[in-house]
Formats: C-alpha cells, structure tokens, sequence
C-alpha cells in the first residue's frame, strides 16, 4: 500500500470514527423512549460503524458489507436528525416559562414579560412577570457580567443596562429548560435545549446567582457611547422578537449567552475577530479589555479584582439598593450609583 493510499485509508477511518461518536451522542440525547431504548438504538448503531473500521483495517471479506450498511444507517440517522425541530410547545421550567415581548416606538420602550421572580432558593422562589418602560434617551450605561458557575474557564454572560432614572434591566440568552431538566453542556450540542432571551430585574438574575446559586460574579462597566448602548439594547430586542417568532435551539458552541454578546459587539465594530474565549466564556471580559471597551486606565486584574461583586453581595441587607451595593469601588461607575 502507497503513503498516499494509507493516508486516505486513515482519513477515511477517522470520519467513519466521528460520524459514529456523533450518531452515538444524538441518539443518546434525542431518541425517544427510557434509557434502555436509547441503549438499544446506540448498539444497533454501533454494528455497521464498527464493522466499517474493520473492514478498513482488513479483517476480511466476510465484514464487507460493513460499509454500505453504514452508509445506509448514516442516511436514515441524518434523515431522522433533520426531522427534529424547535418547539414552544413544552412543559417549561418556570423561570424560562415566558417570552419577552417589546414594542419600539421612537425612544419608548414597553416590555412585556420581564422577569423580577424573588429567589429564597432555586427551588424557593416567587412568581413575578412585570411590564415595565423605559426611555432611550435616558439610556446611559452598560455593565458586562459573569457569573462562574463552573471553573475559571466557564461563565454565564449577561449584560446590565442603566438609565438615568435609576431603572436598570439585564439581559441573558439562556437554555428554556423544560421543568425537571438541568442543563448540559455536551447536550447543548445534540439539540437538547431550545433559546430564549431573558430580560429581568438585577434583583432577580444577579442575585440569584449570588445568592441561591452561589457563584461567583463580576461586573464591568463597558466603555460605549450613547448610540452604542442603543444598538445593543435594540439588539436584544430584535434577537428576541426573532425567537418569539421562530424557535431556536440552543448550541453550546455557535449559540450561547457568549456568542450574542459578540453578535451585537459586530454590529458596532464589524472587523472584531474571532477568538478562543468567545468558546471558553470566562475569559470572555479579558477579551473585550484587548479591544478597550472597559475602562480605561487600570489593568484588566485591577478591574477584576475591583469588579467582584459576590463579597459585596452577600453582605447587603434584604432592604439595601442591590444595584448600587453591587457597584461600590467598580470603575467607572458614577458616583450618583454608588450607596
């Protein structure tokens, strides 16, 4: 056998390899049934994938028919793959349960479905859905937040807008959970969990996590002029809107609560670049200090360091101004938003 041949010959089993691993995968989080069907439905897969490796490393003639059952059973897992849709239609969790409705007309703003739950827990919890207004001329600043939740390299990005009258709204892409379900990062890849933009009280979506959670979190004051913050603010609107018409499902690599932030950052800086943090989102602030978007004059450790809100968090009373306890020492933040 040529170098050539045997280079082709490994490539070859190196697709036969991951086209297996990936149909194992979305059989195990899409087949219908209890755990033993989807056991059942991985085996019966397995076969001719294995058989096809086999026949590629010589095993014989008597494994020949290895590849074009393969090809076959590729077909009809593509087929059923395709067939698998975004719903609205299921038995959501209830902090995911609504879907955010905005009407634009000139800078005023009505939101419907704005989320401000009171967590005791992340079983405990008040039911609260609000419509609330806002004005775009008094839109004045932007706060980017990450919660870890899983190791330094893995957070939940969420941004925080203020107006002058105090009011400030936060917005997070999310996985919709259906009730009894818990998140996966691996899942988000195989179409287990569809999108929804949440937009809540900082009561609620920051001190849930600082709170009931127990991560860890840390807000930036993002540098952007006042034609910025409306782009971006608008921005999440239309993203939701755009899910509210048509589902969505959730990817743990091309849709998540990262990549919208990046998204709209485009829509102001269209030649920002791709970058490795975009995947691995708890160095996603250090990404946007490279491009100077936070505040200038300090190292990205100071702001950091500064920029921890979790301490400060959990030593505010029940009856304290959350927002503005969460910013003391946080720079850039005016000193009319400080306690």
């Amino acid at each position: 056998m040529g170098l050539l041949s045997f280079v082709l010959l490994i490539l070859l089993a190196g697709l036969v390899l991951g086209l297996a691993v990936w149909g194992g995968f979305a059989l195990w989080y899409q087949c219908p049934g209890a755990r033993r069907a989807r056991v059942l439905a991985i085996l019966a897969w397995s076969v001719p994938a294995l058989a096809t490796l086999a026949s590629l490393a010589g095993a014989g003639s008597a494994l020949r028919w290895g590849p074009i059952a393969f090809v076959l059973a590729l077909v009809l897992l593509l087929s059923w793959w395709r067939g698998i849709r975004p719903s609205h239609e299921r038995r959501w969790a209830d902090d995911v349960a609504r879907m955010l409705v905005s009407q634009v007309n000139g800078d005023q703003v009505a939101l419907q479905q704005v989320r401000n739950f009171d967590w005791r827990s992340e079983a405990d919890y008040d039911i609260r859905w609000e419509t609330r207004h806002y004005d775009l001329a008094q839109l004045v600043s932007a706060d980017l937040v990450l919660s870890y939740w899983m190791g330094p390299a893995i957070a939940h990005t969420l941004v925080s807008f203020g107006f002058a009258d105090g009011q400030r709204l936060v917005f997070s892409l999310e996985i919709r959970r259906e009730r009894g379900e818990a998140f996966s990062a691996l899942g988000g890849f195989f179409r287990k969990f569809e999108t929804v933009i949440v937009a809540a009280d900082e009561r609620d979506i920051l001190r849930t996590r600082t709170h009931a959670r127990g991560e860890d979190v840390y807000l930036y004051r993002l540098r952007l002029r006042p034609d910025q913050l409306r782009k971006v603010f608008l921005g999440y609107l239309e993203r939701a809107a755009q899910l509210h018409q048509t589902p969505r499902f959730y990817n743990t690599l091309t849709s998540n609560c990262t990549t919208i932030v990046f998204e709209l950052a485009r829509r102001l800086s269209p030649g920002l670049p791709l970058d490795y943090r975009l995947l691995l989102s708890g160095y996603f602030a250090e990404y946007v200090y490279d491009h100077g978007v936070m505040t200038p004059g300090y190292t990205f450790d100071q702001l950091r360091l500064a920029g921890r809100i979790t301490e400060r968090a959990l030593q505010g009373g029940p009856k304290d101004d959350y927002s503005r306890v969460i910013r003391a020492g946080v720079p850039g933040v005016a000193d009319d938003e400080l306690p």
